[in-house]
Formats: C-alpha cells, structure tokens, sequence
C-alpha cells in the first residue's frame, strides 16, 4: 500500500512539475516572434493579454508595434486568431467595453444632471432641472399659435422711451415735466411732480397737474406763467412743455401667467409689455381672453390674435399704476396638422368656425387635398372620427380638443406619358385624347439617326397597379402602320443602337507616344490608330507590326484550335499608307503591338564612388563590358583603397508573388544588422528595389574576365571604401562593442575583449559579415568550433541559444494523466504477481 501511495505521489508530482512548464512568453521573444512556431496556448496568451488591455481584433496592428513583432508576422497572427476563433472574444471584450463606458457616461450623466442646479440669476436660488412631465408640458406649450412671441429672444415689447409722449398719458408723482421758456424772456426748468400731485414753479408756486394729459397741463402751465411773463399774452415769449423721465409703475399679473407677481415697469409700458416681461400665457393660458382691471372693472380686454393675424394693437393698452392683468384659461383650442402653412394649436372663441382657424395658420398650402378635412374629436366616452366636406369648413363649429388632419393630394398624374431613351426631347408630356405612340414621338422632335428602329417597349400600369411591359415596333409606328393608343402612366423606351452592344474599343501597346485603349470609328486603319495614339517613340520598329484579332462566327469545328486571328505589316515611318496594310481596316476589339527596334539601344550608365581616381558616372560601351574594364576607365584604385571591402548594388525586379517571400528575407537581415552602421544603406537600397552583392574587387582586379568578374548592367553602382580599420561584434557577448582591428587577433581573441560568451550564446552558430556582403560561418571539426577569419570591417555575430519550449498545460494534464494510468497498470501487475 505504502508503494501504491509513493508512485501516485511521484506521478502526481510529474504532472504538476510538467503542467508549469508552459512560461509565458519574454519580451524578446515576442520581439523576435514566429507564428508558425507558436502553440496554440501561446497564441491565446497574447489573446488574452490584449484582452486585459481592453484592446480589440481591430488593435492587433498597434499590438504589435508596441511589442516589436515584425510586420511579416503580424499578418500571419491575424490568420492565426481568425482560424482559432479568439477574433469573436476581442470584438466580444471591444463591445463590452464601449457598453460600460456608454452605462459609466449614462450613470455620470445622470448624476450630474441630479447634482447640477440651475441658479436663478434674480433671486439667487437654485431649483433642479425640469422633469419629463414638465418638458412635455413646454414641448406642448411651443406648439401653441403664438407662444414663439415669448421663447424669441430677438423679439421684445420693450417700450420706447425716446418717442414723442401719447396724448393720452396723464401725469403722476414722480413723473418729470420740462419747461422751456424763451423770447423776451428765457428761462428753462426740469421739475418732477410731487406725491401730493403738484409741481413747483420758481417765482410762481405750486400747479397742481396729477391726473391731466400733457395738453391739459400745458394749457394749465401757460395760465399760470402768463401772470408773471407778461411777454405770454402778447406773442413776445412762448412756452414749450414736454415729458422727462418718466416714472415707474407697479402691475400686477395673476392668473395663467408663467411667472406670476407684481413687477415694476415704466409708465409708458402697455399689456404686451407687461405679458414679455412675465413669460407670457401657461400651457392653459389664454391668448385671447387678457384682462386689464382698473380699479375694480375691466379697462380693456387684449386679444394677441388681433396683432399675429392683422398687426393690429389698438387694444394693447398703456397700463396705469396699480392695473392687474389677468391672463385667464382657454376655453377652446384645436390643433391643425398636414398640409396648412402653420401647423399649431390654435385658440378659438365661441362664434368662430373652422374656416378662420385656417386663416389664422395662413391657409392651405399647395400640396392640400381640400375636398374633405379628417377630424379626430373628444366625445364624452370616446373618440371619434369626423368628415368635414369643402362645402362644411367655413360654418364648422369647434369643439375644444379637436385634431383637424388636411391630407396632402396624391403622388400621380391624371394624364401623365413618359418618352426616354433615343429621342431628342425626352420627359413628361400630356396624355390627349386618342394619343398613339407616333404622337408621342412627335412631341418629343422625333427620334434620334442612331435609335434601334426595330423594336421599342411600353412600360403600362395594369389595373391593380402592377406593371407590364409591351413591345412595339418602332418604324411601324413613325410610319403609322401600328397605331398603338397610349394610355395614363404609359412610359415609352426608345433603345439606341449603341446600348444594345458592347462599347467598340481598340488598343494599342508597345512603342507608341499614349498606348492604351481607343473608342473605334469605322474604317479605321493601323496608321489612324497610331496617330491617335501619338505616334510612334524613337525606339519603335517598322517592322512586322502585329494586329490580334478576335474569333467571330463561323461554325463550331473541334479540331480548328484558332484562338485569334494574327497579321503583321510593314509601316513607313511617315506613316504614309502602306500598299500592304491599305486594305487591311481594323475591326472592333482589335489589339495592336509595335515593337522595339532590335537594333536600338539607350544610353546605359553605371555610377561608381569612393577610392578610385575619377569616380563618377559611366556609360556601358558595350554588352561585354565588365567590373575589371570600368576600373580601368576610372583610372584604377587609389593606394588607400580597400579592394576586399567593395560593394556593388544592382536593381532588381520583384514580382508581386515574390513579396512576401523578399519581405522574410530582409527582416532576418535587418536582424543581423541591427545597431549596423549600414542598415540605413540597405534600407535605401531595398526602397530603390535594388540588392546588394557580395564582390571580391582584389580577386577581379588579379584576374580579369574570371567568373567573379560581372557583365555591368544599367544602374549597378559600385563603392570602393577606404581600408577599414575596426571590428564590429553584435549579440551575445558581456559587452557588444566596436574593437579596432588587429591582423595578430583571432575570432576568438575579439570575443574576449568583449567579455566572452553569455550563458545564453550559441557558439556553433556564429558568424561574420565581411564588409563587402560575404557571409561566413562557425563549421565543426571533430567536437571543436572553426570559427571563421576576421578580416577588417567584419561584423561579428553570436546569435541567442533558443530557450526550450515548455509543454502547456494540455499537454502537461495529457502526459501526467498517461503517466497516472501507466503507474496503475504497474501497481496492478505487481499485485497480481504477489
């Protein structure tokens, strides 16, 4: 039993140690990532880490430049993502991350608007937002014909305290009187009225002037200044009164008022005034129905009705001191909706009808259905719906709560035909009585030289509306041997020849001015089709000049396995016609190819730099000219040269397949020339699409038109450094550093002299990079390492042990379970055999 216990504990102890062998992946491991190489765990891993960084399958991009993974890569973990189904989880985590901003926006929204108060500006306090309820109430108070005279803020009942004084304003306490003096005597004064109603004038006394009109105190004025300017009587001195400040009223606005109270306004002030100042009418206000009480009776009743619909205000009052306004609740209001200049909810008093209910909102418009008015009304128990005949409007009786719904007419035409297509003049036009299809066209200018005479179509709207198609002859209708009668909505279709056919085009490649494709003209020849596209480029052959052709009709023969039909001319180079080509006429969908001259040829130019004594640019001589000839030409190298250092960068063509495959190759050499003075060389070199290559200009030089002496070819450019005097080491040694060279040291002294190897350094796997491309590598003889020789300009590197991959945790449960089952069969042989 003890034996059964210590190997399930052993096996146990295997699992675990097994299942945490599955650590998570370092930053340079990320940074130098391989998809292909990563487990599933792995991927779901960074699944997982992107997804604790609220990050979604849109963010992978801005993942990866964050950790450093090669664009190459990312790409193929995309696919990898998709392929594992992980994209739905990051769209899922993406969506519950907006939702929880959107209900954290929602709970802050709601908060601030339960902790903000709106301040009042008069009185200091705070009072909370509006409720649902009371937003619907203005919602519903804005609907209502006239309440936009209160909510405009560039409308206002200010009176006008400059205008010349009414005739009818009489004068109280505190009012200010202005009198002018002038003629033989001359004497001004500004005196304001007295509580008890007086005026004092100086040398005269006091005038008692409270309750007159500003002629009546005029005349009472004059009176009394005539007792002490005699110059009054006769016409020598005049007198002028008028009005100063005026003075200051209290009213008192009660009933259905926004803000009710008493309010402090000037005396000039009138009911409209007093109404702009309060707000104006509630939701169940009146508009019609303003009371002014005046010393316990009604001085006037305001109608706004009277000032929206005619502007007049003769019943806009001035108010007196002590005069209430009472806005009393409406007794009827209905709304109109549909097709009225105004939609509102208008109030109506009790002799008014529906017809000047539409006038207050401006009438019908244009588009009204006026032959019947839908009324949605209020009965005691229910609704009902009401017809209002034309004939009925104007003696309608109201009734409060009433929806009067004006239909707008309908979308057709009573007598509309239709013309398109190849017609001088398509569109609408008027059906007429007994209308054919020829007196259409005529109405239209007839049809076009290039319309399809043999067949046309009339699109007609069948009795339940679903339409049909019926076609016609053209030419038998312009000739009147088809009278087809036309009927309302027909829409007739007069097809041209050129949309019943595919766009005729020919082309023309190779060496012309504009190749490309060309619309085609009947009897058009070659040189037309060269001219037209420029004429001919200073390479261009006159030679066996190509026309394809397609393969048309004829009957179908299993052994003919013609694709295209091909000819070849001779043009002159004036392109005069040619007797051969003369009667050969293009046809559409024609291709023509004009090739290159074989014996032209252009300038080739090779440009070379660095430590040879004219560098510069250079033209090919010939095909065979080669590295060797162009030192020669350049004067041979400079004694500072460095010949085994030389570079050559050739261009190169990439085919788009080959994309991917040339991208892998320069990420792992990007790799190797991290922190590389010559990466920003290479670089250039891969956007100027060319490639580097590897030359032994010492070896060329001893041994011309050898096989490492290359052909030149156009835009290989060639450098010659000078001798380079240091050593690079890169990777895993203590300290990566640049050395200076030394013919006596060995690879293995450079590594010393940067510390030596790491722990973590794969000494079989170094290598160098020599200055001019060559790359060597570490070989193995017998169990030693032969590392490579170092020559000045070399790049050392020691590339990184790769860490051995951990089983996850799959895998570990699946061998700890394997493991459990074998001890169980051990367990049960070892029993079996006592």
């Amino acid at each position: 039993m003890f034996r059964k216990l210590l190997l399930l504990q052993l096996f146990l102890f295997i699992g675990y140690c097994v299942t945490a062998q599955n650590p998570a992946l370092s930053k340079e491991q990320i940074r130098q990532m391989k998809v292909d190489n990563l487990s599933d765990d792995q991927v779901r891993q960074l699944v997982a880490e992107m997804k604790k960084n609220n990050m979604s399958f849109s963010d992978i991009d801005t993942y990866a430049q964050q950790k450093g993974i090669p664009d190459i890569e990312v790409s193929k973990l995309k696919s990898r993502i998709q392929q594992m189904g992980l994209d739905k989880e990051l769209d899922q985590n993406q969506k519950n991350k907006e939702k929880n901003k959107k209900d954290k926006e929602d709970e802050e929204g709601s908060r601030k608007v339960d902790d903000d108060m709106t301040e009042d500006t008069t009185t200091g306090s705070k009072e909370k937002p509006q409720t649902r309820e009371e937003r619907e109430r203005e919602k519903r108070r804005k609907k209502i014909f006239g309440s936009e005279l209160f909510n405009n803020k560039n409308l206002t009942f200010e009176p006008n305290l400059k205008m010349p004084t009414p005739p009818n304003y009489r004068l109280a306490a505190n009012d200010e009187i202005l009198i002018d003096v002038y003629g033989y005597s001359e004497v001004q004064h500004r005196l304001k009225v007295t509580p008890d109603g007086y005026i004092r004038i100086p040398n005269l006394g006091p005038v008692y002037v409270n309750g007159l009109t500003m002629e009546e105190a005029k005349n009472r004025i004059t009176k009394q200044l005539a007792t002490i300017y005699s110059g009054i009587k006769s016409g020598n001195t005049s007198v002028q009164i008028s009005l100063g400040n005026i003075r200051s009223i209290r009213v008192l606005l009660i009933g259905e008022v926004v803000n009710p109270g008493s309010y402090t306004i000037p005396s000039l002030a009138t009911v409209a005034n007093a109404l702009y100042v309060s707000g104006g009418p509630t939701e169940n206000g009146s508009f019609r129905n303003i009371q002014v009480i005046r010393n316990g009776s009604t001085a006037a009743t305001f109608d706004l009705y009277d000032f929206l619909a005619r502007g007049d205000l003769s019943n806009n009052i001035v108010l007196q001191d002590q005069d209430i306004v009472k806005v009393n609740p409406y007794k009827t209001r209905v709304e109109l909706i549909g097709e009225v200049k105004r939609q509102a909810i208008f109030e109506a008093k009790d002799n008014e009808t529906l017809q000047q209910i539409l006038d207050y909102a401006g009438g019908y418009t244009d588009r009204s259905f006026r032959d019947v008015i839908r009324v949605y009304r209020i009965n005691n128990k229910e609704r009902e719906v009401v017809n209002v005949p034309a004939s009925e409007v104007a003696s309608f009786k109201l009734k409060s709560g009433d929806q009067f719904f004006i239909d707008s007419i309908l979308n057709r035409f009573s007598n509309r035909v239709t013309i398109a297509g190849a017609v001088f003049h398509p569109g609408n036009y008027a059906l007429e009585d007994n209308m054919t299809i020829s007196d259409l066209i005529k109405r239209a200018d007839g049809v076009k030289e290039n319309a399809a005479l043999s067949r046309g179509l009339i699109r007609r709207l069948q009795s339940d509306y679903t339409p049909s198609f019926i076609n016609f002859n053209v030419q038998d209708a312009l000739s009147g041997k088809s009278a087809m009668r036309l009927q309302k909505e027909d829409s007739v279709m007069i097809y041209s020849k050129f949309d019943l056919r595919e766009e005729y085009e020919v082309r023309i490649d190779g060496e012309v001015n504009k190749p490309g494709y060309f619309n085609y003209a009947d009897s058009m020849r070659l040189e037309d089709l060269i001219l037209i596209a420029g004429g001919l480029t200073d390479a261009a052959s006159l030679q066996e000049v190509e026309i394809s052709r397609r393969k048309r009709g004829g009957m179908y023969d299993p052994k003919d396995s013609t694709k295209a039909i091909v000819e070849r001319f001779n043009i002159n180079a004036d392109l005069s016609n040619n007797p051969e080509a003369k009667a050969f006429v293009l046809q559409p969908f024609d291709e023509v190819v004009v090739r290159k001259s074989p014996a032209y040829a252009s300038q080739a130019n090779v440009m070379i730099s660095g430590e040879v004594v004219y560098p510069g640019d250079y033209t090919i001589n010939n095909r065979s000219e080669r590295i060797s000839d162009l030192i020669k030409r350049t004067g041979g190298l400079r004694p500072e040269a460095y010949p085994e250092g030389a570079v050559m960068m050739r261009k190169t063509f990439i085919n788009e397949s080959d994309s991917s495959l040339l991208a892998n190759k320069l990420q792992v050499f990007y790799n190797k020339l991290q922190d590389s003075t010559d990466i920003a060389r290479v670089q250039a070199a891969v956007d100027r699409k060319e490639q580097l290559l590897g030359i032994n200009l010492d070896h060329i030089m001893k041994h011309p038109g050898s096989k490492y002496d290359l052909l030149l070819e156009e835009g290989d450019v060639i450098r010659v450094p000078k001798k380079l005097q240091t050593v690079q080491l890169f990777g895993e040694v203590y300290f990566p550093k640049k050395v200076r060279f030394d013919g006596g040291y060995k690879f293995k002294d450079y590594i010393h002299g940067a510390g030596g190897f790491t722990a973590q350094a794969m000494k079989r796997r170094a290598y160098i990079v020599y200055a001019n491309g060559e790359v060597k590598n570490t070989k193995k003889v017998f169990f030693f390492n032969s590392y490579p020789k170092v020559k000045p300009g070399a790049e050392i590197y020691i590339p990184t042990r790769k860490e051995r991959k951990g089983l996850n945790g799959q895998e570990g449960v699946a061998i700890a379970s394997g493991l459990a089952s074998v001890a169980l069969v051990i367990v049960t042989i070892l029993n079996t055999i006592k």
